[in-house]
């Protein structure tokens, strides 16, 4: 690290360790980016939440390449305390990014600053660099991501394996994600290179009848294994950095003229749609904890096709094997799922939706008179006049979700 560089302390809880993670799962998900980028500009502290924990005991455990620090509570940057784990500060302790969004990005934004030939970590942050930049209070997936699945997954985990579980509503929100179109920035022009793929693979499978054939009434297709998705190839030609084919880029005629609302929708290669992101990174530890524990349970798993999909996907991507090897996450393999029913799919998808729908429906809990109220208790004074225009309304059902105050309570 050059010397113009402050340090910077990395600050994470620690409650408990089970099997190779380390809880809360914000923590595992921390090391895991660290691992993968590979970055040791951070000295790292672990701040335990309980008592009888051992600097011997953690460091045993944990990452066998990276120097881990035990720090109490009481012990912490005054500009810490306050805040909720993880939390980056610069060694002078005047400036604090708390929250584990925020920090994962200014790990990734120090790596890359450290070691620009690392673009691919840069990549992390997605189109625009906005992936999980907008807080969990207004983003709905940033609150997926960030609190929602690590909650739910550690609830799963603690509950008794002796009661039957049900699948957690937020898992089931993540698969149903997946199964959504995907919209990137240049949607349309692969869009169009979908079709064309589409077409050109319904070409090769028409039935050649030779002489036997017609005998025999048998067809004889031209190609016996069907053609990788455009979607992975698109997707893994960004990751080894490779192009795509010309044969799939060159559009027939017919294929320009196609109207965009009768082209073909994008499938899901990786959380966020086509490429790897922060967002797989911070999902990954929550769903193999997930998933192990979900197997080690003897759980049919076939209500979640794309999870596991997915899953299986992620471990294909450059690097993550390694950072999961440092990590000591030994990956499930996981067979082909069937997806299930769309029946069944419908019912469990409904779930999520029901959620979603009371967390609009609720009501706006804050507004300016508990301030006022918390003002006046500390000697500050409000003086209300009336609005000067009390018969104005505004009709929230017609206007975008993102308005409202009370989008993300």
């Amino acid at each position: 690290m050059k010397d113009s560089v402050a340090e910077e302390h990395l600050y994470l809880g620690f409650s408990h360790q089970y099997r190779e993670s380390i809880f809360p799962l914000h923590t595992s998900i921390s090391l895991f980016l660290l691992s993968y980028c590979d970055c040791k500009l951070f000295k790292v502290f672990l701040v335990p939440t309980g008592e009888g924990v051992d600097d011997q005991f953690v460091t045993k455990n944990l990452l066998g390449d990276l120097e881990v620090h035990l720090i109490s509570r009481c012990q912490l940057p005054v500009v810490v305390q306050s805040c909720c784990l993880p939390a980056v500060v610069v060694k002078d302790g005047k400036f604090c990014r708390a929250g584990l969004s925020v920090v994962l990005r200014h790990i990734i934004q120090k790596t890359y600053e450290a070691d620009p030939s690392k673009k691919d970590v840069l990549e992390l942050l997605g189109f625009k660099k906005t992936c999980l930049k907008a807080c969990a209070e207004v983003s709905q997936w940033t609150r997926l991501c960030e609190i929602s699945i690590p909650l739910a997954v550690e609830g799963f985990l603690s509950a008794s394996s002796e009661h039957c579980q049900t699948i957690p509503p937020d898992i089931l929100k993540l698969e149903g994600k997946l199964g959504e179109p995907v919209r990137v920035h240049n949607d349309d022009k692969i869009r169009r290179q979908k079709l064309q793929q589409q077409k050109a693979g319904a070409k090769a499978a028409v039935p050649v009848l030779g002489k036997e054939g017609r005998e025999e009434g048998k067809t004889v297709e031209m190609h016996e294994h069907p053609v990788p998705s455009l979607e992975l190839s698109i997707a893994f030609s960004k990751l080894l950095v490779q192009e795509v084919s010309d044969a799939v880029s060159r559009e027939a005629p017919r294929i320009r003229r196609t109207k965009t609302s009768d082209l073909p929708l994008l499938d899901h290669v990786f959380a966020e749609g086509l490429y790897f992101t922060l967002a797989d990174i911070v999902l990954l530890p929550c769903i193999h904890q997930f998933l192990v524990s979900s197997k080690k349970q003897g759980k049919n798993l076939v209500n979640l096709p794309l999870i596991s999909s997915w899953y299986r996907r992620v471990q294909e991507v450059p690097g993550v094997k390694k950072a999961a090897g440092k990590c000591n996450m030994e990956f499930l393999q996981l067979p082909e799922l069937m997806s299930a029913p769309e029946e069944q799919l419908q019912d469990f998808s409904s779930v999520p939706d029901e959620l979603e729908e009371e967390s609009e429906d609720s009501h706006f809990i804050g507004g300016p008179r508990p301030t006022m109220t918390k003002l006046m208790e500390n000697g500050i004074e409000a003086k209300f006049s009336p609005h000067p225009c009390p018969s104005w309304t505004l009709d929230w059902t017609n206007l975008p979700s993102a308005v409202s105050p009370g989008e993300g309570k």
